[in-house]
């Protein structure tokens, strides 16, 4: 009984040297500002009955990690996440009445990396290589075809804000009829009217 409690803190010890060096990484990069975890960007402009939303986050908002996945659970999870991500109606709440439907996505991050997920441009992949070393991001880029545009008077991210709780705001950019509008939204204040 003894040896196994002696055996202990030290089983317990790599995880705490990691955390440390896990939160002693995030001061840094979080001083750059540009990849803040919790927060995405989404860009959506609607043009005539096209509808192109893209939306860019840290790959801990949507996973919870950013290394490559290596156990089962994390390959879960990814997979998780990119289906949740290849049905965006329900994520951005597109409205019913304006018949929305996907003509095109892409999704793009080192973590789907040899899920059979193709890259024809080399040069894109190199720079996704060295991204991956400091850290991981998801690109998800959509195309709709509404037949109702005028029925899509916002967009609701209640969905997006439920599926992936680790994401706290999104800075949304705007482009439609009415001009352009950047504002910033969160699970309690969902919506962004076009």
């Amino acid at each position: 009984m003894r040896r196994l409690l002696l055996a202990l803190p030290f089983a317990l010890l790599p995880g705490f040297a990691l955390a440390a060096e896990h939160d002693h990484d995030h001061a840094h990069h979080d001083s750059l500002g540009a990849h803040e975890h919790g927060a995405a960007e989404l860009d959506a402009a609607l043009d005539g009955s096209t509808l192109e939303v893209e939306l860019r986050s840290p790959a801990m908002n949507l996973v919870g990690f950013e290394h490559a996945p290596s156990s089962e659970a994390d390959k879960r999870k990814v997979a998780d996440a990119r289906k949740q991500l290849e049905q965006p109606n329900g994520l951005f709440g597109l409205p019913a009445a304006a018949g929305c439907t996907l003509a095109e996505s892409e999704l793009e991050s080192p973590l789907f990396e040899g899920e059979g997920h193709d890259h024809d441009d080399e040069h894109e992949h190199e720079h996704d290589e060295d991204h991956e070393s400091q850290h991981s991001e998801i690109h998800a880029h959509y195309h709709f075809n509404c037949a109702t545009p005028e029925a899509l008077k916002a967009l609701d991210l209640q969905g997006l804000f439920k599926a992936f709780p680790g994401t706290q705001k999104i800075q949304a950019q705007l482009i439609g009829p009415k001009g352009q509008q950047g504002v910033q939204l969160t699970a309690d204040q969902p919506r962004a009217a076009f």
